[in-house]
């Protein structure tokens, strides 16, 4: 009996602000991730990279301040920076946790690059607040460069960025030749290195691509059966933090529209997840999607907590 291709979606929770938090909080997923391949799934593995892409752009930008010969980092780079050391951590950690198991499974990071449509209207109404407090001068700096700022009362300014919708993943075919050959493979990070086309060339774009949309777009191309997306509650909730507040565990794709409709989720954090679920499960017959908590993998795979969206 072949085996189910499941796409596992790493959130923030994954993850820490610092070094030594991310090593922590990296042996949860790898529990998580190693229950399932125990399941006998296929894997590929998509993850978050807040605030690890701003710190790389914090750090660039201090460095070019303190030595004029170097620039600042390209949003593009700071991309790749962060697919390089999530990555680096995630194999590490989960190779660990399989062998402690007596598994042998091979498993790989791919810098993945996805492309962006150079017309998106995202370019010109940008959202992803990035990196670090800045000055009159240094946002004036920063507006003569074409970049956008915002001011947050009381703080200072930040740069924030467009996040452009997935178009597709360069690396696909690779990421598919890697699950043929009985690997878990780590691919589409950070919603991948945004590029965009121009003829031969792929330029990276000063944006980032929300993870969960490269994660939905990636599970279509694999043709995974699940969609999983691993964050910090156990189910997701209508009226979140009232005292309406109502858990769901099953949704039908055209109750889920209605939520989105409502306005019944949160436009950072839940949101983009219902959505990509509703359209990994509409793109083809048999398809579901989980959101629940990293710890509560197994659990929800098997139907016993988690919310769950299906046709």
């Amino acid at each position: 009996m072949p085996k189910k291709k499941l796409v596992v979606a790493l959130g923030r929770a994954a993850f820490g602000d610092t070094f030594p938090e991310q090593q922590k909080a990296v042996k949860a997923a790898a529990k998580a991730i190693v229950d399932l391949v125990e399941d006998n799934f296929d894997l590929v593995i998509t993850h978050s990279n807040g605030p690890q892409v701003g710190m790389f752009h914090t750090a660039m930008t201090e460095f070019s301040r303190l030595d004029s010969k170097y620039t600042v980092a390209p949003m593009s780079v700071c991309s790749a920076l962060s697919q390089g050391y999530i990555g680096y951590d995630l194999q590490n950690i989960i190779r660990t946790e399989l062998l402690n198991r007596g598994i042998f499974k091979p498993i790989s990071t791919l810098i993945t690059q996805v492309k962006v449509d150079p017309f998106d209207k995202a370019f010109s109404s940008p959202t992803k607040i990035i990196g670090r407090y800045m000055s009159f001068e240094e946002a004036e700096s920063e507006k003569k460069k074409g970049n956008y700022v915002i001011y947050e009362e009381g703080k200072g300014y930040r740069r924030i960025i467009a996040s452009p919708k997935p178009k597709d993943i360069y690396e696909i075919d690779a990421i598919k030749a890697l699950l043929d050959s009985n690997q878990i493979v780590i691919a589409g990070g950070g919603g991948g290195i945004p590029v965009l086309e121009q003829g031969t060339t792929l330029k990276g774009a000063s944006a980032v691509i929300e993870k969960d949309y490269t994660s939905e777009l990636l599970a279509e191309l694999v043709q995974a059966d699940t969609l999983l997306f691993l964050t910090g509650v156990e189910k997701v909730a209508i009226h979140y933090g009232t005292k309406e507040e109502q858990p769901l565990d099953t949704i039908t794709v055209k109750e889920a529209k209605e939520y989105i409709g409502n306005g019944y989720f949160d436009a950072v954090s839940m949101l983009p997840k219902i959505d990509a679920s509703v359209q990994f499960i509409s793109s083809a017959p048999n398809r579901q999607a989980i959101i629940t908590h990293i710890e509560k993998a197994k659990d929800a795979i098997h139907g016993k907590t988690g919310t769950r969206v299906i046709n």
